[in-house]
């Protein structure tokens, strides 16, 4: 005992040293045994997330694809056509021109006052025309990308949803949603609802803008331009701030099912049984977007290039329009001629495609679909 005691004595300060070592080491083990596996549970959460995360991505995709292929072979043909009947039956010039026509001959000559009547009435329904269908085709392709966008970033946030409630995602079918399909078909609602007062005020705009114009007048292609993007600017500024969007969108969802009731004419209508707060909601996220900053600046980019594809094309038609220009009258039959292009099937409508491929276009729809509209100001990162 007594020599345990002297060598306790005798090492007692290395022994605890080592203690004190082993004891450190042990402790630093069992840490590291800790993290290592929070880290390991860590690194198996974050590739069960990136699993998730890639099982949303594919089911999205596929609503994606499912949308993005109705609008473009379903949604934007039928209002397009839906709009060239409008246009052409509200924008009949033939009335005019025929009467014109036979007034030349010497049995049923024309009053000099009432020919040149007519020559005035075509002028601005010439240019109204043209204008009409620029405006409505421009702002109807613009506006179907962004319900297909709109309708991405919903089916996105559902099927997220529906992944964390645990509902398995070959069940997730948000597109079916009666709301959605309600959505889409406002694509025609410019062609059915807005397209008369559309008219009204694109003809107001154009005969404030030509009320100087004399049809004897030598106009060039730069003044012909100017004189078209004079006349969207005027229509786009003629009521109140961003009025234009009651042309494309329901104000009120309730007033849009009687309307839609009414135009049924008795017979059943999948769009009478709509979800209406989804569509209230889809409309709200859509004119957000249309009265953004972001959106005007689209829009005008958008309708310069295609006046000036339209005036090209005009020139083309019309020899010597580029350097001495021709009188205004003689520019009439080729403005109304070529506004019918405009409204052409969008597979074949260069128009479209133009628009569509505009790198400020493509840049805005790509922004709107992983943003989310919050003001007028903009598109807030959400």
């Amino acid at each position: 005992m007594l020599s345990l005691r002297g060598f306790w004595s005798r090492h007692r300060r290395k022994i605890l040293v080592s203690l004190g070592i082993a004891g450190g080491g042990y402790f630093l083990y069992k840490l590291y045994e800790s993290q290592a596996r929070r880290f390991s549970d860590s690194e198996q959460q974050l590739e069960g997330a990136r699993q998730v995360d890639e099982l949303i991505k594919n089911q999205l995709q596929v609503h994606f694809e499912n949308i993005q292929r109705i609008s473009d072979t379903t949604t934007l043909p039928y209002a397009m056509h839906c709009l060239q009947s409008s246009v052409s039956e509200n924008l009949d010039l033939s009335p005019l021109t025929d009467k014109l026509i036979h007034g030349k001959g010497q049995s049923s000559a024309l009053p000099l006052k009432e020919k040149l009547e007519l020559w005035e009435r075509l002028k601005i329904l010439s240019f109204t025309r043209a204008a009409a269908s620029l405006w409505s085709m421009t702002l109807l392709c613009l506006y179907v990308r962004v319900q297909v966008n709109i309708l991405g970033r919903q089916l996105y946030l559902d099927i997220a949803r529906d992944f964390e409630d645990s509902q398995p995602l070959d069940e997730v079918d948000s597109f079916k949603s009666h709301g959605r399909q309600a959505f889409l078909a406002t694509a025609d609602y410019l062609a059915t609802y807005g397209i008369n007062s559309l008219i009204m005020n694109m003809q107001n705009a154009a005969m404030e803008v030509l009320k100087d114009k004399q049809l004897k007048e030598t106009i060039s292609m730069a003044q012909l331009c100017e004189i078209m993007i004079q006349i969207l600017d005027m229509f786009m500024n003629i009521g109140s701030l961003n009025y234009w969007i009651t042309y494309l969108v329901p104000e009120n969802v309730s007033c849009y099912k009687q309307q839609i009731a009414m135009s049924a004419n008795g017979f059943e209508d999948a769009s009478l049984f709509m979800d209406a707060t989804k569509l209230d909601q889809l409309l709200f996220e859509t004119r957000s977007v249309l009265s953004s900053q972001d959106f005007g600046k689209i829009v005008d980019i958008s309708l310069k290039k295609v006046v000036e594809v339209l005036v090209n094309d005009i020139s083309v038609q019309v020899p010597g329009t580029s350097s001495v220009g021709v009188p205004l009258a003689k520019l009439l039959p080729q403005i109304t001629r070529l506004s019918l292009p405009l409204l052409d099937e969008p597979r074949r409508n260069k128009f479209v495609q133009v628009i569509q491929n505009l790198p400020e276009v493509e840049l805005f729809y790509t922004l709107l679909y992983a943003n989310m509209p919050t003001d007028s100001n903009g598109l807030t990162s959400v």
